[in-house]
């Protein structure tokens, strides 16, 4: 059994008897200064553990395989109805969305931008909307002509005025006026206007009446709103032509708000199917109600062809789309599509090193992956614009001006997880919705046709922590710059929000600090401390000690 000598012999901290050790004053001090030191060192130390360390790197997308971008947004367009307002979704492989609405919500919107009723709905898709095979015969007119000073006259005559707003130079104006004027003719002589009074079918010039259009389809203060006054020019709610619309004798105005309820017929344009229409809308209306309109809705199988009309000439548009990211497979053939856009977009690719261009003509390009395949978003157009297949626009009218109330990409991260990661990481999020708030106003020094563009640089970014045994994403987020420019054109005008996804991605590494590299810090700044000190005490003492023999005229 080992004694306990031996086991004293190897006892580092050898004990001195306190009355063999002398105090000193500058002991003291540097004792005080040392440990003043040791405390400001351990805190110093604790907070850099205790800090979040991160590093940033650049890598490529590693998104997985068919994964959907999202892309949310709210705009309001002060001068373009819901009625006819589309959103598409474009990109350069020939991938086209023509007017989305399953996940996208419309709202008709006064010159304050404000909602001037409930929803907008399109209603369900029709067939295409077909057309009779009357011919236009000059001099038969069979609907009645209205014009300013008699309109208000005819809608507090009749229960039922049915009325065609329509512009000579329309092509679909002009198909259906053969028609409209027929089934004129036949209403009138089923429902005499004089005998029977029921329902009356009229028609207004609008490129001669415009101010009785705007009257009736226009709100007087959005009228004169500086936001879509464009060049002493008041924009009109009537955009598509032919509109049809279908007033009813006393509910055709809103009392709390001032703005016009009817309805719009979407139905065929055929005699047969106006007729029947008509037919319809009388059925429920008695000879001798003739002074009161119903105030329900009639419920017969005409129903689907007619729905309630915006009532204001704006429209919020809010919502998301989804575009997929592509999978680069081992060969792939652009073609179909702009070559100028193809060769820019593989030449873009091929500089990221992500691709080898292994064919290209004047008609195709083939590519392959240069290493394993990558998912990339290629680029995009979301575009808002008028739409419709049995309507003419006046594009030189037309005014795509607008508010951004909210546009980014990715999926929404919760305000307390992105409050969280913004204490750890401060400047994340500048940019994840920089058109916020922002307005773009054609006041029409461009010109006409002026479609307003964005363009959109958008590089994704991610979040990981490593602080247990595996990596674990915190957030993604998708940050970007955007410039914006009005230009004429030949088309159409549109906003469009041209998007470009770059192919790599930011990623933000959460640097786990070990426990035992923190206690040896600690131990060597208590070591290193009491050390120095000790040393700076030997000194101190040496060279008082020296200095007081020297006093006394010793000799060393």
């Amino acid at each position: 059994m080992v004694s306990t000598n031996k086991l004293k012999s190897v006892d580092f901290y050898r004990k001195i008897p306190r009355d063999l050790t002398e105090a000193s004053l500058s002991g003291a001090g540097l004792s005080i200064v040392a440990a003043l030191a040791m405390v400001f060192l351990f805190g110093m130390e604790l907070n850099n553990y205790l800090t979040v360390d991160t590093s940033t790197s650049v890598i490529v997308d590693n998104s997985s395989d068919g994964e959907f971008l999202r892309i949310d947004f709210n705009l309001s367009f002060p001068s373009l109805s819901c009625e006819f307002a589309s959103v598409d979704v474009s990109d350069v492989l020939g991938t086209n969305r023509l007017n989305i609405t399953k996940t996208i919500r419309k709202f008709s919107i006064d010159h304050d931008l404000k909602p001037t009723g409930s929803e907008f709905h399109s209603g369900p898709v029709l067939h295409h909307i077909n057309h009779g095979d009357e011919v236009d015969e000059g001099s038969s007119e069979g609907s009645v002509s209205l014009k300013a000073h008699n309109f208000d006259q005819y809608t507090h005559q009749y229960p039922i005025l049915v009325v065609n707003f329509y512009a000579p130079w329309c092509y679909w104006s002009n198909r259906l006026k053969p028609s409209w004027e027929k089934a004129a003719k036949i209403i009138r002589e089923r429902y005499d206007p004089e005998i029977d009074g029921r329902i009356l079918l009229a028609k207004v010039d609008c490129t001669e009446e415009g101010d009785l259009c705007r009257r009736y389809f226009l709100d007087q203060c959005f009228l004169t709103c500086n936001l879509i006054s464009i060049g002493g020019t008041k924009w009109n709610h009537i955009q598509g032509y032919p509109s049809i619309r279908i007033f009813r004798k006393g509910s055709d105005l809103r009392d709390d708000h001032g703005h016009h309820d009817h309805e719009s017929y979407y139905g065929d344009r055929d005699t047969d199917s106006l007729v029947k229409t008509m037919e319809g809308l009388v059925a429920p209306i008695a000879m001798e109600s003739q002074r009161h309109a119903l105030e329900h809705k009639p419920e017969n199988a005409t129903e689907h062809v007619k729905r309630p009309a915006p009532s204001a000439g704006g429209c919020r548009i809010e919502g998301y789309v989804r575009v997929k990211k592509v999978n680069l497979p081992f060969c792939m053939e652009i073609n179909g599509i702009d070559p100028m856009v193809a060769c820019r977009y593989a030449a873009y690719l091929f500089m990221m090193d992500m691709i080898k261009i292994i064919k290209q003509d004047d008609r195709s390009i083939i590519i392959q992956p240069s290493s394993d395949s990558h998912n990339i978003v290629v680029p995009g157009n979301l575009m808002i614009s008028a739409r419709s297949g049995a309507h003419s626009f006046d594009s030189t009218q037309m005014n795509l001006s607008h508010v951004i109330s909210h546009f980014s990409f990715g999926m929404k991260v919760l305000p307390r997880v992105m409050s969280d990661v913004k204490r750890l990481i401060p400047h994340i999020g500048r940019s994840h919705d920089k058109l916020n708030g922002r307005s773009f106003i054609n006041h029409r020094d461009v010109g006409a046709n002026v479609t307003i563009e964005h363009y959109l640089q958008v590089v994704k970014t991610e979040v990981v922590t490593r602080r247990s045994s595996a990596e674990h994403k915190l957030i993604e987020e998708y940050e970007y710059t955007a410039h914006s420019s009005l230009a004429q054109t030949v088309y159409m005008p549109t906003a469009k929000f041209h998007f470009e996804l770059s192919p790599m991605q930011v990623l933000i590494t959460e640097n786990p600090k070990s426990f035992s590299h923190f206690i040896t810090n600690v131990c060597a700044i208590i070591g290193g401390v009491f050390t120095v000190a000790g040393i700076l005490d030997s000194i101190l003492h040496n060279t008082f000690r020296m200095m007081k023999k020297v006093e006394l005229g010793k000799n060393f």
